[in-house]
């Protein structure tokens, strides 16, 4: 067919006699001018001027802005572009209406097309480097384009064409589009003033923009970047490169931040509280400040959803049009010859011609097939984006609100009443609750909002479309999913409570085993392992039982989503079939099983929607009364931190919430907003005194008076001392001055001190704070540095004289990193008396005139208090002309105090100095002379033995020793790694990051046993065949011949003969999907339940080295967080995972099958989805795990400043702190932001791939049906599938995102199943070991030596010594000098790689360890008990009668004290023994080691950790109760083993001395000697 412009239908194609705007083809032609000229115009400038700086202003977005009319524009183009698509389509249909090629019908359409691409390419680069003058070129095409297209119109008016036609609709539409395009540049010209202004506007980008620590762009793009998150691309391909972390991030946008939703949501929330004294005002509720705060938002992801709803239709019925309309083209083609079926057409006869050439009817060409498919394409990728913008708005919304709830959580934390801490009104465990759960809770509400108004809407629309496909019997199937509705919510229901019990039993069963992992070391001495194990594995069977149910619920919930839809269409087409006597046309068939798959997804959402809106409702309620709950009073002398009202704020300028200035520092702002107002009241005599109080009354807040009649002062720069007894208020009135108690009456002053008095500390000094050491020391979770120096400037000098009056050096020395050590929560541990060193010399530390220290003195020793007295008080403190208040009750220091004030039963008995004591309470002054008396012994006492400090350093030591010894065996390993992989570069490292984790994946299959694995596989392929059986039986049941009339008998007969199978293949199709959705349940139950015994036991049987060296968090995260998600969460992703790539691959296939031609589609869109995948799924790893790991400090932070609040409040630092807590919410906030978007970008680009294969799909079976003749039936069956890639495809990268982060977790477990175990073998059968041996206890070591760990160097050297039964042996030696590594020889707990110890004539290393460790006993140095029964305490085995345990108690004098105790020996012990004191608990381990009755005994500095009156009993109960049996006692104090019969002397893993006591003692220049001198 001969190609022209104009055509050559006729000969007045090209004549122009009636002028040349009468000339149709001359029209179109004058239409292409405008294109031609932005073409000509804008390449150059675009390849010229930005080809060199487009990767620039890829990376510098502090040019970007937005011109005025910017997303007007945008969604203008779009329908330009739109409209210009349709008209090219109008045109090409006219065009095959013609007898020769007319190409002005379409040309122009197609330049305008580009031109139109062009325009918005252009414009965009313009406004990124913000240069508005090249705009004019835009603003002469659009006049020029809507001039021509005006003409166009008017011609179309003067030839009558009208609105019946399709081409003058379009037309017009153009002239609109073109005008208002015109209007907006023209607004850009009058905004910016840039053509025919002499002074051009100067616009600044918006500051977020020129912040370059800004990465999060989604508010800053434009549109079509903001619908595609484009702009994303960068990060998730760099992400390939290099890990992301919170640098690559940056910071989020000002408007998302938590401070700025905190003050919208507190503006909010304080305006109701305002209006709450109104009459008839409800309390201020937390929904309608989230209505009016977050409203708009929410508003706007309703309305995307909506849109969304609705195109979603529009897959369904472009599917019904086009295979209705085949079928009957397929019917008429028999009619008319098959040749011409393309080109038949009713109206084929009635051409409409004007100017020459056809105009196509609306009508005529929404029934062109053709045009159908690029319309659903259209629908698609519009439909999909309005979805994902409606998702991402809500999430955004919901991310901000979470931020500002947790901002308004931690304000109110700030201002909590102490009494409401201390009487448990608010626990840290509500706490951690409102941060954790609550303001999720209510994010996640947020999330779902949209679902709630959107799912009636899309229900009632469906269920519409339905019945007027299928009449009444599309209500039958519609009832059949809403009767099942309430079935599903009621699971769901249950669902939730088994996931309740299955959390208690995991906390249940975490406790147990964390009791064995801080015991391991005595359960293995005992040999009572098994015992405890078996314990945790009761608790794992109750726990799997809940979980069972778990399972059960969860694939019931499964089965029913798949079987649901299965029986709603048999119902719906029996009836149809039998109500309508007629046959199921392909077109009604397919259109409503599109249809119902769309009804099901709202009608099961529901149920979760409702589910998460009651959760919401409760968490409203929490966060209502803990938001109502008591503060501190304000009234007075250092008013707490009260937030301003919105008066004061208006007042203040650039405080009120939109003139912020972003300029300024957060903190700034933060002070800005929230200034403490400080009152003080100044007394004229309060000159000389810091503080005063006059007839003070305080409580606690539970009404009766804690403090009664107080009347104090404390002298300005002086040290103040407060004494009492126990419990007698002395605490509680530093509190009272602080303002932490409620004041009942009387007044307390503080005194402001003028600058000029003070020394040139001056300037650093703040005066309303004040350096307070509270008496439970309270560290944060950050490095020792920072712990002491709490937000002050470091000053070098400054910091190492507040240590070393701490005498802190040794033992920060003993940290791996020094002072740059994290402590804490989740750091390293220290003891108390360590941590409340640290607390002093936080208090030593900060620059403040006045100084509380509350009994700073009561964790430490007498050297050490003594040390801290001297350098720290009374030299540091006093130097610096501080006011000091010293509650203490180590009365020998009363001496040094300035003043004095004494305390009993809440009130002050007197004050003044300790001469006016002396002079005026001499009864009084003598009690404390003799308690004075009495210390100063005790300290005598203690100067003896080796003091505490040095048994805490000697712990830290030990726990950094095995540390080291880990650490330096992992680097060694690492060393070799780098020597073998030197060519390891980027690209292994990558192929690292993008391998899924295959090893851990086929672990975790095969945990679940082989014959579940089978079954999983066998069940899931079959279920998926049936299901695609059932549409092809369809298909061909709906393309099924019609009969004659005269055969209504043989079509009845056909009819049900499809109806059978049809019913029989449903059936079968629902029992595959109850039998695979249990079976993946069952597979993960099993699998974690193998996983998690194998663990345990794995732990149980490993060496005890290994527990010294690997941090206990480590061990019980495999416990608790790793097992979590191998029982909760991988089953579910496993199971969305394979249901997702099953169906589209069974979509695929059948798109294969019915057009073969599909394939060459196929490979591009293989590629796509490859790289898509590829890309997305290290981004996500990366993101999901940065929102994990910004997620704890966030949660530590809350309960660090909950248990901390009175320090924190007396130091002032209440700004600080809440600084810190925005920032780490901030952190949070943005990973997970990105999280979203990258969620987006994918599901995006999945979806448009869906849309892709749609087109395709539809052209590929319009075009089959057309030349090879295929059935309409097999259309619909292919376009339906081809719509269940769209919906799928993002779920299986989503699933195969998810499960290669959970595989982390049987990774991680997996790294320890590979850990070695002890060898519990041994080469004599236990059968052959006599009953009772040891009978003797005779002991000899041959030539031992003995290391921790093969790769280490051994810790004993050829120890030779003899043991003869009954005798008792001390062995001495410094630290380090292997006495201890002896003691745990004797149980094989160390590698004996040489010689042997033979007890009673058999080598220990041929015995089962079991053997061994049952049969000897010892006393460790930390007395460690279990929480249960002291009977189960003392004998776990159950092998004693209760005289052998009464006898045992009576012996270590501990029998009347258990007798008190309700229950006598089923008396409960608390965790960790907790309920008696460390003396009373090493009574207890000498219990347990006389009921095991054995005649060797080894006491590892038993009495280290002991006050002197228990060692008294120990060493007599040992001499009497053991006097038969061989005691080998490691000693800490050497007097303690004078009175052995042997005492060995050792050094380095050497015995340097082996004799009697009384020998060792004559032999002066011996070490034994020497140490005992230096014990006196």
């Amino acid at each position: 067919m001969a190609l022209s412009f104009c055509g050559n239908d006729t000969t007045e194609a090209y004549n122009v006699d009636g002028g040349v705007l009468n000339n149709g083809c001359f029209v179109d032609a004058l239409n292409l001018v405008p294109h031609v000229f932005l073409l000509f115009i804008t390449f150059p400038i675009l390849f010229i001027g930005w080809g060199s700086q487009s990767s620039k202003v890829q990376i510098h977005h502090n040019t970007w802005l937005h011109f005025p009319g910017h997303s007007l524009r945008w969604i203008l183009t779009f329908i330009l572009l739109f409209v210009l698509v349709c008209e090219i389509a109008e045109g090409m249909v006219s065009d095959r209406k013609m007898d020769t090629r007319h190409l002005h019908l379409f040309m122009p359409a197609t330049m305008g097309f580009i031109a139109a691409i062009t325009s918005i390419v252009y414009y965009h680069n313009i406004e990124t480097s913000n240069f508005p003058k090249l705009l004019l070129a835009l603003f002469i095409y659009w006049v020029l384009a809507f001039i021509t297209k005006t003409i166009k119109l008017v011609k179309y008016c003067d030839h009558g064409v009208n609105m019946t036609q399709l081409r003058f609709c379009i037309t017009l539409m153009l002239v609109f589009l073109y005008g208002s395009l015109m209007a907006i540049e023209v607004n850009v010209i009058i905004f910016r003033k840039y053509v025919f202004f002499a002074n051009p506007k100067k616009v600044k980008p918006p500051e977020d923009l020129q912040d370059l620590g800004v990465r999060f762009l989604q508010p800053f793009v434009n549109l079509l970047s903001k619908a595609t998150y484009w702009w994303m691309n960068t990060l998730i391909i760099s992400a390939h490169k290099r890990p992301i972390d919170l640098k690559t991030i940056g910071k989020l946008p000002i408007a998302t931040r938590a401070l700025t939703n905190y003050m919208r949501l507190k503006d909010a929330y304080e305006e109701q509280k305002k209006n709450a004294h109104l009459p008839g005002e409800q309390p201020p509720s937390i929904w309608h400040s989230m209505y009016r705060a977050y409203g708009r938002p929410i508003f706007l992801s309703s309305t995307f959803r909506y849109l969304a709803d609705l195109l979603g239709f529009a897959g369904p019925l472009c599917i019904f049009k086009i295979v209705d309309h085949l079928s009957k083209t397929s019917k008429s083609s028999n009619n008319v010859n098959g040749t011409n079926a393309m080109m038949y057409n009713s109206s084929q006869t009635d051409k409409v011609m004007l100017m020459g050439v056809y105009f196509v009817s609306s009508k005529e060409f929404l029934e062109n097939v053709h045009v159908l498919a690029v319309l659903l394409f259209l629908a698609l990728i519009l439909q999909r984006t309005f979805l994902q913008a409606s998702y991402y708005v809500a999430i955004e919304t919901g991310i901000n609100l979470r931020g500002a709830l947790l901002a308004m959580i931690y304000t109110k934390i700030l201002r909590l009443s102490t009494s409401n801490m201390s009487m448990g009104e608010v626990t840290l465990g509500q706490i951690n609750n409102l941060v954790a759960i609550e303001t999720n809770q209510l994010m996640w509400f947020l999330f779902l909002c949209p679902n709630l108004w959107a799912m009636p809407v899309q229900i009632i629309m469906g269920v519409i479309l339905l019945y007027y496909m299928l009449g009444i019997s599309a209500l039958i199937g519609a009832s059949v999913i809403a009767l099942l509705a309430p079935l599903q919510y009621f699971i769901a229901t249950k669902f939730t409570d088994a996931q309740k019990s299955t959390l208690d039993y995991s906390t249940e069963r975490l406790k147990n085993t964390n009791e064995i992992l801080k015991g391991i070391k005595l359960l293995k001495l005992y040999a009572w392992e098994h015992i405890f194990c078996n314990n945790v594995e009761k608790t794992r069977m109750q726990e799997l039982t809940s979980l069972k149910s778990f399972a059960l619920y969860t694939s019931l919930s499964i089965f029913m989503n798949a079987a649901i839809p299965i029986a709603a269409v048999l119902a719906t087409f029996l009836a149809y079939t039998h109500i309508n006597l007629e046959k199921l046309s392909s077109a009604v068939a397919f259109t409503s099983l599109s249809l119902f798959n769309i009804l099901v997804t709202p009608l099961f959402l529901l149920s979760t929607v409702i589910r998460f809106t009651v959760k919401a409702l409760v968490s409203q309620q929490k966060l209502k009364e803990f938001l109502m709950s008591d503060e501190i009073s304000d009234d007075g002398f250092r008013g707490g931190e009260t937030s301003l009202n919105m008066e004061t704020c208006k007042k203040h300028s650039g405080v009120h919430t939109k003139a912020f200035n972003r300029r300024q520092p957060l903190k700034d702002q933060l002070e800005g907003f929230e200034q403490p107002l400080r009152r003080y009241i100044r007394s004229r005599e309060t000159e000389d005194v810091s503080v005063k109080v006059t007839d003070g009354s305080f409580s606690w807040g539970s009404g009766m008076a804690t403090l009664s009649n107080i009347s104090i002062r404390i002298p300005t720069g002086q040290l103040t001392m407060i004494v009492g007894q126990v419990g007698c208020g002395k605490s509680s009135l530093l509190l009272a001055t602080l303002g932490e108690m409620l004041k009942v009456s009387g007044k307390v002053y503080w005194s402001k001190e003028p600058a000029n008095e003070m020394n040139q500390d001056a300037t650093l000094r703040n005066r309303n704070s004040v350096a307070y050491s509270a008496q439970k020391p309270w560290l944060l979770n950050t490095t020792v540095e920072e712990n002491i120096t709490f937000g002050s400037p470091f000053i070098k000098q400054r910091y190492k004289a507040v240590i070393d009056a701490c005498s802190l050096q040794p033992d920060i020395d003993l940290l791996p990193f020094g002072d740059q050590t994290e402590i804490g929560e989740r750091g390293i541990n220290l003891s108390g008396g360590q941590k409340q060193r640290i607390c002093v010399a936080r208090a030593l530390y900060q620059n403040t005139s006045t100084v509380f220290l509350d009994d700073p003195f009561s964790a430490l020793d007498i050297h050490l208090s003594d040390h801290l007295m001297q350098e720290g008080i009374l030299k540091f403190l006093r130097e610096d002309k501080r006011t000091v208040a010293l509650v203490t009750h180590k009365l020998q220091y009363l001496t040094h105090a300035d003043w004095i004030i004494a305390m009993k039963d809440g009130t002050i008995i007197r004050e003044g100095t300790l001469k006016d004591f002396q002079n005026h309470d001499v009864e009084l002054y003598e009690q404390w002379k003799t308690l004075m008396n009495r210390q100063d012994q005790e300290f005598e006492k203690e100067t003896e033995g080796e003091s505490q400090t040095i048994l805490e350093r000697k712990t830290l030591r030990r726990a950094m020793y095995s540390r080291e010894a880990k650490a330096q065996l992992d680097d060694e390993d690492e060393e070799e790694d780098e020597e073998d992989d030197d060519e390891d570069n980027m690209s292994t490292v990558m192929r690292l990051r993008t391998k899924m984790p295959w090893r851990a994946f086929w672990r975790y299959l095969t945990s679940g046993g082989f014959l579940l694995l089978f079954l999983l596989i066998i069940s899931k392929l079959l279920k998926h065949s049936v299901m695609v059986a059932i549409d092809y039986w369809l298909a061909k049941w709906t393309s099924s011949k019609q009969t004659s009339e005269t055969d209504t008998m043989t079509d009845t007969s056909v009819q049900n003969y499809y109806k059978m199978w049809y019913s029989i293949l449903c059936s079968v199709g629902i029992i595959l999907c109850l039998i695979t959705s249990l079976t993946v349940e069952w597979m993960g139950l099993t699998a974690a339940k193998n996983l998690h015994h194998n663990l345990l036991n794995k732990i149980i049987l490993a060496p005890v080295r290994f527990f010294d060296s690997t941090p206990l968090g480590q061990i019980l995260n495999r416990f608790s967080a790793d097992t979590n998600i191998i029982d909760q969460h991988i089953p579910p992703t496993l199971e969305s995972l394979t249901r997702s790539t099953f169906l589209c691959l069974s979509a695929l296939g059948v798109l294969l099958y019915v057009t073969p031609i599909f394939f060459t589609a196929l490979l591009p869109f293989i590629v796509a989805f490859y790289f898509i995948q590829k890309y997305f799924r290290v981004a996500s790893k990366d993101l999901q795990e940065l929102d994990d790991s910004t997620q704890l400090p966030l949660l530590c932070h809350f309960s660090e400043t909950a248990e901390g609040l009175t320090t924190i409040r007396a130091f002032r630092h209440e700004t600080r702190f809440k600084q810190r807590m925005l920032e780490l919410t901030d952190a949070n906030n943005i990973a997970y932001l990105f999280l979203s978007a990258a969620n987006r970008w994918l599901e995006v680009r999945t979806d448009y791939l869906g849309a892709y294969i749609v087109l395709t799909a539809a052209l590929a079976t319009i075009t089959y049906s057309h030349y090879y003749g295929l059935s309409s039936g097999f259309v619909g069956f292919g376009l339906t599938y081809a719509l269940t890639v769209c919906n799928y495809l993002n779920w299986v990268v989503r699933n195969l995102a998810d499960l290669e982060v959970q595989m982390g977790a049987v990774k991680k477990v997996n790294s320890f199943l590979n850990i070695e175990s002890e060898n519990y073998e041994g080469t004599i059968d236990p059968s052959q070991v006599p009953e009772d041996w040891p009978q003797q206890g005779e002991i000899k070591i041959q030539d031992l030596c003995v290391r921790y760990d093969p790769a280490l160097k051994p810790v004993l050297k050829h120890v030779k010594a003899y043991i003869t039964p009954g005798q008792k042996v001390g062995i001495c030696g410094r630290t380090g000098s292997g006495k201890s590594s002896l003691s745990l020889a004797f149980f094989r707990m160390v590698d004996i790689f040489e010689g042997k110890i033979i007890i009673d004539g058999i080598d220990i290393s041929k015995l089962p360890l079991h053997t061994l460790r049952s049969r000897l006993s010892i006393i460790l140095q930390d007395p460690v008990l279990f929480s249960g029964s002291i009977r189960f305490n003392l004998d776990p085995e159950c092998k004693c009668t209760d005289d052998r345990l009464w006898e045992a108690l009576e012996i270590a004098q501990l029998k009347n004290m258990v007798k008190s105790l309700p229950g006598g020996l089923n008396a409960m012990v608390t965790e960790g023994g907790e309920n008696f004191s460390v003396g009373q608990r090493q009574l207890f381990s000498l219990a347990r080691a006389f009921v095991r009755k054995s005649s060797i005994l080894i006491m590892d500095e038993a009495t280290a950790s002991i006050d002197m009156a228990t060692e008294s009993i120990l060493q007599k109960v040992v001499m009497t109760a053991f006097a038969n049996c061989t005691v080998v006692t490691i000693a800490h104090r050497v007097h303690t083993i004078l009175t052995a019969d042997l005492v060995i002397v050792m050094k380095r893993g050497n015995i340097l001395e082996y004799d009697k006591p009384e020998s060792l003692l004559a032999h002066e220049g011996g070490i034994f000697a020497s140490f005992v001198k230096a014990d006196m």
